[in-house]
C-alpha cells in the first residue's frame, strides 16, 4: 500500500495505490473513484452489542469500506466529508486516540475501536473517542488545517473539545468548563474543554464542525414562522 495526499490544504484527497492482493479499510462513503481491478465490500467496525451502542452514541460509523485489489494492481481515491486536510500517522504498536469521525483510511491490520461511556462523559471524566492501534499507516481527516503541540512531562494544555483531532496514548486528559461559573460559561460562548497533560503530542484542528453547524442553524428560516 502506497498513498499520496493531494489538493491540500482545503479540498484534500488521498490516493491509495494497491499491489495485487493488497487490502485496506476506509470510512464508509469516502470513495471518490477507483480502478476496475479493485473490489469494494462493507465490513462492520463494531464488536457486539456494546460496540454497536458506543459507535452509535459516539457518532462513529458502524460500517467501513474494505478495498481489495483482487484483479491486479489498482488505485482508490478518497476524500473527507468536510473541507480540510489529511494527516498521516505511522503506528508502531501504540494506540492513537482521535475525534470520532476523524478516521479516513488505514491498513487492514490496524484495530479500530471506541473509548468512552455515558457515565464518564456526564461526570466530566471522559469523551467518546476513536481508538486506533497496532502496526501500520492510518490517515485522519480534519476540519480546516491541523497543527501540533508537544507536551513535556506534567505540562498541561487546554483545547476546545470540538478542535481536538488526536493525541498519543501517553497523554492524559480531563474535561472541564473553560470559565468559572455558569454565567461566564454561557457568556463566553465556550462549553466543555479538555485539559491535556503530557508527555506526548496533540493534533488540533483549526475549525470546529459543531460551531459551523450552529452558525448555519441561525441562518436557516424558522419553520414555525410558516
Amino acid at each position: 500500500m502506497d498513498a499520496t495526499i493531494d489538493n491540500r490544504p482545503i479540498f484534500t484527497t488521498l490516493t491509495v495505490q494497491l499491489a495485487a492482493g493488497e487490502r485496506f479499510r476506509a470510512e464508509a462513503g469516502a470513495m471518490v473513484a477507483m480502478s476496475p481491478t479493485v473490489e469494494l465490500a462493507s465490513k462492520s467496525q463494531a464488536k457486539g452489542l456494546g460496540g454497536l451502542f458506543r459507535a452509535a452514541v459516539g457518532g462513529e460509523g458502524i460500517f467501513a469500506s474494505e478495498f481489495t485489489a483482487s484483479g491486479g494492481p489498482g488505485e482508490v481515491v478518497l476524500a473527507p466529508a468536510t473541507p480540510g486536510d489529511v494527516v498521516e500517522f505511522q503506528l508502531q504498536g501504540q494506540t492513537l486516540f482521535a475525534q470520532n469521525g476523524a478516521y479516513l483510511a488505514g491498513e487492514d491490520g490496524l484495530e479500530l475501536g471506541t473509548k468512552g461511556s455515558l457515565k464518564a462523559m456526564i461526570s466530566g471524566e471522559g469523551l467518546f473517542l476513536q481508538t486506533i492501534s497496532g502496526h501500520g499507516t492510518v490517515y485522519l481527516a480534519c476540519y480546516g488545517a491541523v497543527f501540533t503541540r508537544d507536551l513535556g512531562a506534567d505540562e498541561t494544555y487546554v483545547v476546545d473539545t470540538g478542535h481536538m483531532l488526536a493525541f498519543e496514548d501517553s497523554v492524559q486528559y480531563r474535561l472541564k468548563t473553560v470559565s468559572k461559573g455558569l454565567f461566564s460559561t454561557l457568556a463566553s460562548g465556550e462549553g466543555l474543554v479538555a485539559e491535556f497533560r503530557g508527555p506526548g503530542r496533540l493534533w488540533i484542528q483549526s475549525r470546529n464542525l459543531s460551531g459551523f453547524a450552529a452558525l448555519l442553524g441561525k441562518l436557516l428560516p424558522d419553520r414555525r414562522d410558516n
